[in-house]
């Protein structure tokens, strides 16, 4: 099972767990209450994503499909049908209007989702391998995604490949974006993250200093401060003021 917290529009804790029963349970993390249950997968959930309103809940199946969920409710509001294999990844766009989804091995397609409609608006073929991940710039403009080892950027209105981001010797396993949108950065199973430069696909800086992968990594809010988790037991926070001498604070 995987579980999210996430602080909804009502100001609650709550954390939501995918089950292997095809379910999604959602649960209050003070009281310990089960609030609500998401039926209607036929095979298990890949991943979710929470509306930036919190209103409605986006989940990517094995069963090759996207819903969409009322999160107060519970019911089930939309199927968006097209991927030919399990959707491994779903993403909202900051002024929730558009979804993106990432299709596993047998499909590597990125479609883009007028939610208004239910109509898919773009897809974009990858290389033969999965879309990880796909996740927005800040200002959506962008799209991000990675297989094993490359992260693709992509135009959010076009559908257009920019860039292919090279340079990890193995597995990505989590990408983020500054809040500025201007810098990306990737956690890599080679132990390292790597900071690019989102409008020119240039390399910024490797930094170094887990013993183990690297497979969590989140920005401050002011973009000064890079937090990452590894399998090492440790979080690392790294100083940003300076990309050029950017250093682990410990």
């Amino acid at each position: 099972m995987v579980s999210i917290i996430y602080r909804s529009v009502q100001m609650e804790k709550l954390s939501l767990v995918l089950s292997s029963d095809n379910t999604i349970r959602l649960w209050d993390v003070n009281t310990g209450t089960h609030k609500q249950t998401f039926t209607g997968h036929t095979e298990s959930v890949r991943d979710v994503s929470f509306s930036p309103d919190g209103r409605t809940l986006a989940s990517g199946s094995y069963d090759k499909t996207v819903r969409l969920w009322d999160v107060v409710t519970g019911i089930h509001k939309q199927t968006l049908t097209g991927h030919t294999s399990d959707v491994r990844s779903v993403a909202f766009s900051p002024d929730g209007r558009t979804l993106a989804s990432g299709g596993g091995s047998k499909d590597s397609i990125i479609r883009l989702w007028n939610l208004s409609t239910g109509q898919n608006i773009q897809s974009s073929t990858g290389d033969k391998n999965s879309a990880f991940s796909v996740m927005f710039s800040p200002d959506g403009q962008t799209l991000a995604s990675y297989n094993q080892t490359d992260v693709q950027l992509w135009d959010a209105v076009t559908g257009e490949q920019k860039k292919t981001l090279k340079g990890h010797t193995h597995f990505i396993d989590s990408i983020a974006f500054s809040s500025d949108g201007r810098t990306l950065v990737s956690a890599s199973w080679d132990r390292t993250l790597r900071l690019w430069d989102v409008n020119t696909g240039t390399l910024k800086k490797i930094l170094k200093g887990h013993m183990s992968i690297v497979d969590g990594i989140a920005f401050s809010p002011d973009g000064q401060t890079l937090a990452s988790a590894s399998g090492d037991g440790t979080v690392l926070l790294w100083d940003l003021t300076s990309i050029s001498n950017a250093t682990n604070r410990k």
